[in-house]
């Protein structure tokens, strides 16, 4: 019994996590690439991170999607 109690609220936490994550990414502005390259800035590749960016603009920094 006292290995299910800890096990029920892993799962509750994951469930809840799976749900979050979509919904947060949703709710974040993303730019497009001819967006950025129309407000001044450049779309460029971050190896690091692995994402395409906007350098420079009013878009500075932020992924490309």
């Amino acid at each position: 019994m006292r290995t299910r109690l800890p096990g029920l609220a892993a799962a509750l936490v994951l469930a809840a996590l799976a749900v979050a994550g979509p919904a947060a990414q949703a709710a974040v502005p993303a730019v497009d690439g001819p967006t950025c390259v129309a407000h001044d800035g450049s779309v460029e590749y971050d190896s690091v991170s692995g994402l395409w960016i906007c350098v420079g603009g009013p878009y500075d920094g932020e992924s490309i999607n």
